[in-house]
């Protein structure tokens, strides 16, 4: 697919990487030659320097023969009017738009984004994407991700193995037999840097990354066999008052009567979240100060989230947090390299954004009937929701671990209102809602499964 992002920064940077991985046809345009020259040269992609809502530098980046635009440049407007532009004057097919104000996509101007309004088909929100990833983890707070299928039914949970976990050195396929009342069912395993689909005789070892699919009322009593020192949440600390941050905090007033402290250092935007906030309290000041952070409770907060807009600081935050004696911690982190120094520094958990974002462009790049979508470990693998139509290949078929190609793992199928976990005896039906996990050379393979065969015909 030929493909135009519109802003070479970390976004645009990080989606950019991912669909070259996937051989598509990639452009690139932003302003800042430096940011052009950087991905042209670290991804092999064509770099266009100039402003990407002017008609000519489109037309010059190839806008006429592209099947889809990507605005993520640092300014909605900007955005939109690209989209805008692309198809007005160039008939782009498909138009995805960054728009980070949540005023445009209060459910009270809904038709902004229209045929008749501006055509974009598709709206990226960051912050919300981002504030929702924060909640999921501190609703599983042993997790280090989580993400939901089947309409909320199906909870994906990554969780560390540690050192005395109670499955270590047992066949994934025996699992079940240990645990026959709790749905769920390990999927995917990791271990150092890569990541790959067990097989049945598979076991797990300390150290690995176990990525499991459990039925969600079932997901508390997963994480508890597998974090036992696990608490509930109830004192949480915010470091970073932006957009995200009063998100998280507003929504978390709203769910539950958490104690929340929020920490922001900027003196305006610490005003707006004391307005946005009714619990909460605010403390203006910095998050790497010990006394902010003292004030702030972080000592005893079951849960440390640093969020601020620099990722070396929520690294430090974190670390200080954990030393000070907080239970948990997670740090907002865009860059691969400095998330890798997550463990190293205590940091329970970090949350790349740009992994959501590329996830939610993914499915809608993805063919046949998929629903949805999860990247996972930098692109390494990923976990879909697909429909399987009447000409899939898998119609009764066994989902076992040793049932489908290597590289591939059946998670769950939702029947209705049933969720059934996958298993030897659990058969593929027409119009089944089937999870799978597969490893990242096999999208075209699981593409196919949900996919109407030439042969139907």
């Amino acid at each position: 697919m030929r493909v135009l992002i519109c802003g070479a920064g970390r976004v645009g940077h990080g989606i950019a990487r991912r669909l070259a991985r996937e051989k598509h046809d990639i452009t690139i345009i932003d302003e800042d030659q430096d940011l052009v020259d950087q991905v042209s040269t670290d991804l092999d992609v064509r770099g266009y320097t100039g402003h990407a809502a002017h008609p000519d530098v489109l037309k010059r980046a190839g806008a006429a023969d592209c099947e889809m635009i990507i605005a993520v440049t640092h300014f909605d407007e900007i955005n939109m009017v690209i989209c805008q532009i692309a198809h007005t004057l160039f008939s782009v097919p498909f138009k995805i738009a960054r728009v980070r104000d949540q005023s445009y996509i209060d459910p009270a101007w809904k038709n902004i984004f229209s045929r008749e309004g501006l055509p974009i088909d598709m709206v990226i929100s960051p912050e919300v994407e981002v504030g929702e990833a924060i909640l999921q983890r501190l609703r599983t707070p042993g997790a280090i991700m989580s993400a939901t299928f089947g309409r909320g039914k199906v909870r994906l949970l990554g969780l560390e193995i540690s050192d005395n976990n109670p499955l270590l050195d047992t066949a994934v396929d025996q699992i079940r037999g240990l645990f026959p009342d709790l749905s769920a069912r390990i999927i995917g395993i990791g271990t150092g840097d890569s990541v790959r689909a067990p097989k049945g005789s598979d076991v797990l070892k300390p150290g690995d990354r176990a990525y499991i699919a459990v039925l969600d009322s079932h997901a508390e009593r997963l994480t508890s066999i597998f974090n036992r020192n696990v608490e509930r949440s109830d004192h949480i600390v915010i470091v970073g008052g932006g957009n995200v941050g009063l998100y998280v905090a507003q929504t978390l007033e709203r769910e539950s009567n958490k104690r929340i402290r929020l920490i922001e250092n900027d003196p305006d935007r610490a005003n707006t979240a004391v307005a946005g906030v009714k619990r909460s309290i605010v403390i203006q000041g910095d998050g790497l100060n010990p006394d902010i952070l003292t004030e702030a409770g972080a000592s005893k907060a079951d849960f440390v989230v640093a969020i601020t807009n620099d990722d070396k600081t929520n690294l430090l935050i974190s670390n200080l947090a954990k030393r000070a004696g907080a239970k948990r911690t997670l740090a907002l982190v865009n860059a691969t390299e400095l998330a890798g120094l997550a463990h190293d520094m205590r940091v329970d958990a970090v949350l790349d954004p740009r992994a959501l974002t590329v996830s939610q462009i993914l499915l809608r790049m993805r063919r046949g009937r998929i629903l949805g979508l999860q990247s996972l470990e930098d692109g390494q693998a990923e976990v879909a929701e697909g429909v399987t139509l009447e000409s899939s290949s898998l119609i009764g078929k066994p989902t076992g671990y040793d049932d489908l190609p290597d590289g591939i793992t059946a998670a769950a199928i939702v029947r209705g209102d049933e969720v059934i976990m996958a298993g030897p005896e659990t058969i593929v039906r027409t119009e089944d809602r089937l999870i799978v996990f597969y490893e990242e050379e096999l999208v075209r393979k699981v593409e196919k499964f949900f996919r109407v065969s030439p042969d139907f015909f």
